[in-house]
């Protein structure tokens, strides 16, 4: 059986955006990139814009009854990707932070490393609040420990590109968090598995519609849940994980070693 041809969508989870989706929609249809839509139990304006955008070419629509969380979209997203045949998948929010003239990039990226997960690398503008901008370091603080590396610079921009064979076969045997504990968990899991990683800086502003569903209490609680939970299985991997930050920095002593007694 031949492998499948590089095949490249893209996956947008939607809870009631319905001002910022149309131009999101636009903008990837511009770029000649099929586009897959996830109604995660939007409102019934969301709805109807979702059924509008649903009927040009190269837009296709999947439901949830409820609202079942950022994560979930995403996964039934790309679920419906590998079904309908593609092998990477590009996530974007609905909301128009993204830089989305970028997503071309991404792809070229992916085309040249097939196997990677093509990560965005926020640059903000000023429309970033400085005490949401300063309190992503304390993710990122975790997420270092959890890796015991600096490897993942960023573990909470959602503009990210997904080889799908490899991202679901890790969804399939491992928790990942469903909602907004999502994006930094499958990093982590995926960093744990040694899948490659690369990075490309992408610009990032508030959403165009204004519209946040980050609960403050609730998704404060899950974030704290997640960081204890992987904090947890660092523990359990820790030789491993030792041992490999060993084996990575070895070649490069020896090659010191060599260039010193040269």
């Amino acid at each position: 059986m031949f492998p499948a041809k590089f095949s490249v969508c893209v996956v947008i989870p939607v809870y009631n955006h319905e001002h910022a989706i149309g131009v999101v929609v636009n903008s990837l249809r511009a770029q000649a990139l099929p586009v897959i839509l996830v109604d995660d139990g939007c409102s019934p304006a969301c709805a109807q814009e979702l059924d509008r955008l649903s009927a040009l070419p190269e837009v296709t629509l999947f439901r949830h009854d409820t609202n079942r969380g950022k994560g979930a979209a995403v996964i039934t997203g790309f679920r419906a990707a590998a079904k309908l045949g593609f092998t990477h998948a590009i996530q974007v929010d609905a909301d128009g932070q993204h830089t989305l003239s970028d997503a071309r990039r991404f792809v070229e990226a992916a085309r040249e490393e097939p196997d990677a997960v093509i990560c965005g690398r926020p640059v903000f503008d000023a429309s970033i609040p400085k005490s949401r901008y300063y309190g992503r370091y304390l993710t990122h603080g975790m997420v270092w420990l959890q890796t015991l590396s600096f490897d993942i610079i960023d573990s909470m921009c959602g503009f990210r590109l997904y080889p799908l064979a490899a991202t679901l076969d890790l969804i399939d045997h491992q928790h990942i968090g469903e909602r907004m504990d999502f994006d930094s968990e499958i990093l982590v899991r995926m960093h744990w598995r040694q899948m490659p990683m690369r990075w490309l800086d992408t610009r990032v502003s508030y959403p165009i519609d204004g519209v946040s569903h980050f609960r403050m209490f609730l998704d404060n609680v899950r974030m704290t849940t997640l960081h204890i939970r992987l904090t947890c299985g660092m523990l359990i991997r820790l030789p491993v994980l030792l041992w490999r930050k060993v084996a990575r920095s070895k070649p490069t002593r020896e090659v010191r070693e060599r260039d010193a007694n040269a």
